[in-house]
């Protein structure tokens, strides 16, 4: 079976970079697959991806060596085990508050013994290669969203959770979970408190930690702090950022020749 080279980077407590994809298209997927991002997350909560666009976006991915990951919209088994059948080498599953939820997310990506996940990998077996029956249990991450005031008080049952691969901060929903404004990049000692809490008690357990920025300052702030997974932005967020800056320009210009 193809190794997942990403989780085998977290296992080793290494570093990595990876990016959004909010789009729901193939051409952009395959395009930012191409830049060297260690990995790449398909965003089905609140990104415009749909189940019908992973059956373009991944096979668009996996033509390159990018891991592919997916955010499920929800902690629903018959979506995740959809996800990992399409060739997702990953899921993120949101909102998960308790020790319950996250065994309920392990248990859909491990086929049994280990876990409850129906049998048929239609494409992920043709991804993933020969031996995927009896691998695929060691190689698909499931990472836990960690950005509620619930899983905050239960964090430390859900880090010790059995078959969790990592967990995964969603600062914006952290943010209004502290009572604070959903900003992404955040400053607020409460925030950060409540991150380093996340980061400690994952460590401890042996989990791999990820984070989302909106920024390469915030990207370079964590990695250099130790998180193993973080994404330096989305395909929309660098094409806004490009465009406002060359629209911004251009708007200088034709205000400077008029003057």
């Amino acid at each position: 079976m193809r190794i997942n080279t990403a989780l085998q980077a977290w296992r080793k407590g290494q570093r990595t970079i990876g990016c959004w994809l909010s789009l729901g298209n193939a051409y952009s997927a395959e395009f930012m697959a191409n830049l060297g991002f260690d990995w790449l997350c398909i965003d089905m909560q609140h990104g415009m991806a749909g189940p019908e666009d992973l059956k373009h976006m991944l096979p668009a991915i996996c033509t390159t060596s990018v891991t592919p990951l997916v955010r499920v919209p929800w902690n629903d088994p018959a979506v995740i085990m959809k996800a990992l059948d399409a060739g997702a080498y990953g899921v993120i599953v949101p909102m998960i508050n308790s020790r319950q939820e996250a065994l309920k997310a392990v248990a859909a990506c491990r086929y049994p013994p280990d876990g409850l996940r129906s049998f048929g990998p239609i494409r992920a077996a043709l991804y993933a290669g020969n031996g995927y029956a009896q691998e695929a249990n060691r190689q698909i991450a499931c990472i836990a969203m960690i950005e509620t005031r619930q899983a905050l008080e239960n964090l430390e049952d859900i880090v010790a959770t059995p078959g969790l691969d990592g967990v995964y901060i969603g600062p914006a929903d952290l943010a209004l979970a502290l009572g604070l404004a959903p900003d992404g990049d955040n400053t607020d000692p409460v925030h950060e408190a409540a991150v380093n809490k996340i980061f400690e008690a994952a460590r401890a357990h042996g989990l791999a930690v990820g984070i989302h920025t909106w920024s390469a300052a915030f990207t370079k702030r964590y990695l250099a702090q130790g998180f193993n997974f973080v994404t330096l932005g989305s395909d929309i967020g660098f094409m806004a950022k490009m465009a406002i800056s060359d629209l911004s320009a251009a708007r200088e210009a034709i205000a400077g020749s008029q003057t």
